[in-house]
């Protein structure tokens, strides 16, 4: 496998520390998302750390195997689907009679409960959704900067082309 200069095989110890931590990422940025009108916490928060799964996959497997794992068309597809969803929870509040992002399903389940914040809870999930596939998308943008490419080829072929006009000279 072809590394760019500097950057070594991945070893067993960051590939079992990614292995162990990725579930508990999701897992804890899911809860963050769902729990955030309930407790501290929220979409933007739960989705930050959901995306840093992304990261984990890339520091434990490198990048080849992050863009398997993790499709970025699907990304940038859920991104704008989040964001959808977000204005159609807004409309419902002017569908019924009120303002945009207005809350309108206030009057459901006892306080402390999942659902007992109404519109609020659906609008945290999909700012949730929406900031996990944005982040995920960029994580992975960035992290293709640092990926090995065939910009060696590029290399000597700009190191080729001085020499061939000097020859010619």
């Amino acid at each position: 496998m072809k590394f760019k200069e500097g950057i070594k095989e991945k070893d067993n110890i960051v590939k079992n520390g990614a292995d162990k931590f990725l579930p508990f990422a999701v897992t804890f940025g899911l809860y963050i998302i769902l729990f955030g009108t309930v407790s501290p916490g929220g979409g933007f928060q739960g989705g930050v750390i959901v995306a840093s799964a992304a990261l984990l996959i890339y520091l434990g497997y490198g990048y080849n195997v992050a863009t398997k794992a993790i499709s970025t068309e699907a990304l940038r597809v859920s991104e704008a689907l989040g964001a959808s969803l977000y204005v159609v929870l807004g409309l419902l509040g002017i569908a019924f009679g009120a303002n945009f992002c207005r809350n309108v399903f206030f009057n459901n389940g006892q306080v402390g409960d999942l659902v007992s914040a109404g519109t609020i809870t659906f609008m945290g999930v999909t700012v949730g959704y929406k900031v996990l596939a944005g982040v995920g998308f960029l994580l992975l943008l960035l992290l293709s900067l640092l990926a090995p490419g065939d910009d060696e080829d590029e290399e000597e072929l700009a190191l080729e082309a001085p020499q061939e006009g000097k020859e010619a000279a």
